[in-house]
């Protein structure tokens, strides 16, 4: 596989958008929506990020490149 191809279940360019939205928003769960995670995001604006914890898991989970889409793709940075 070369540099350009992509590499299947990861979506690279959203990683950066995702990280931002989270930290300044991510109470609210504007990454999750961003993402087409639309129930998860609902709870998490309901719960104003899982009074917190949701929230921490989440950015941890955005930094080690585990959170994924709608659709199971992982959110990498490269």
């Amino acid at each position: 596989m070369n540099d350009n191809q992509e590499k299947v279940g990861t979506v690279n360019k959203q990683w950066l958008i995702t990280i931002i939205l989270c930290v300044l928003v991510g109470e609210i769960g504007v990454h999750r929506f961003y993402n087409g995670k639309i129930t998860s995001g609902i709870f998490e604006l309901l719960t104003f990020g899982g009074f917190g914890i949701w929230y921490l898991i989440d950015i941890i989970t955005i930094v080690l490149e585990k959170f994924t889409d709608k659709d199971g793709n992982y959110i990498k940075i490269n």
